[in-house]
């Protein structure tokens, strides 16, 4: 899967390219991350990519002209691109809709900056907007990173072993508690049921424990 970012700060994806999941995808070819500086296509000599708003405000908004050159320049190579803005007026990031993302062959992320773009790019150039929760970061770098590692995990052969894939929210519920060695730890003991070698009872404890989780943690879940 091929993942093309538009941003202003392309060396911040360095955290993603040189270690973890991501790392060892890119490693595998079974993912591709190419990083577009927006600044390159500016008309410019200053090389500015925003400007102020029409109608006052504090902030700057990113400029139509040079965002929409460089999604063009993108869609010459790869003409099926799904362009996603990152925003905090997007629909949220699920699990579901991550796999969902994890289909396409290629995506397109364009990263915000400042008070955000000129709505004419995300009405005429924007396929689909994603926020990765109610509240505000500096910008889009960081979202664009969590989508793609989310994304990427979905990704055959990304991860080394598919049962990491039974996570929280792969069943619409928060995963079940987790235990390793040693057995007993400050007067703290492992379930015996994990120990029993009983997978049928494992599986179960597992899953009732899945839910009480849930129920806990996450009562929006369950209303689900």
């Amino acid at each position: 899967m091929r993942f093309d970012v538009i941003t202003l700060f392309p060396d911040m994806f360095s955290a993603i390219r040189d270690e973890g999941v991501v790392a060892r995808g890119l490693k595998k070819s079974l993912l591709e991350i190419h990083t577009w500086q927006l600044r390159d296509f500016a008309d410019n000599k200053y090389r500015n990519v925003d400007e102020k708003p029409y109608g006052g405000g504090a902030g700057m908004v990113m400029q139509v002209k040079p965002i929409r050159s460089c999604i063009g320049q993108i869609k010459q190579k790869i003409p099926n691109t799904k362009v996603i803005y990152l925003s905090p007026q997007g629909q949220p990031l699920t699990h579901q809709l991550a796999h969902e993302i994890s289909q396409l062959e290629s995506v397109t992320l364009l990263c915000g900056r400042y008070e955000g773009v000129d709505e004419r790019v995300i009405e005429h150039d924007v396929d689909m907007e994603i926020s990765i929760g109610d509240y505000v970061i500096s910008g889009g770098e960081l979202a664009a990173m969590v989508l793609i590692d989310s994304v990427s995990r979905q990704v055959p052969g990304v991860l080394g072993n598919a049962q990491s894939l039974n996570d929280s929210f792969a069943g619409d519920l928060l995963d079940y508690p987790h235990y390793t060695r040693p057995e007993v730890i400050d007067n703290q003991q492992v379930p015996a049921v994990l120990l029993s070698g009983h997978q049928a009872n494992i599986d179960a404890w597992r899953a009732d424990q899945a839910f009480k989780n849930t129920q806990k943690k996450r009562q929006d879940l369950i209303k689900k």
